[in-house]
């Protein structure tokens, strides 16, 4: 018989993981890259990448109602990226674990 799980995560300082990604997608720099010739058909993009520790609890819950709470420390990598003319976006986010 299949069970249901229900995995949820929360953050223990959600604001200062928003802080972070909005500073790299804000920066004031651009070192040019987005400006650089490419063949037809492709894009030059500028990129930024910052890694920061989040923590937080994980709840797994299973369709007898049991829950099992674990908290959690992982390390994340948060990329984003800008064209010629676009604002910088948030493009990719993974855990390092």
């Amino acid at each position: 018989m299949k069970q249901h799980l229900h995995i949820s995560a929360a953050l223990d300082q959600p604001e200062f993981v928003q802080n972070l990604v909005e500073r790299l997608a804000y920066r004031r720099y651009d070192l040019g890259y987005g400006n650089e010739k490419v063949p037809r058909g492709f894009k030059a993009l500028e990129t930024s990448s910052t890694e920061t520790y989040v923590s937080g609890t994980l709840a797994i819950n299973a369709a007898n109602n049991d829950t099992v709470n674990m908290p959690f420390i992982t390390c994340f990598l948060f990329t984003c990226i800008k064209g010629k003319t676009d604002p910088y976006q948030l493009i990719w986010s993974s855990s390092l674990n």
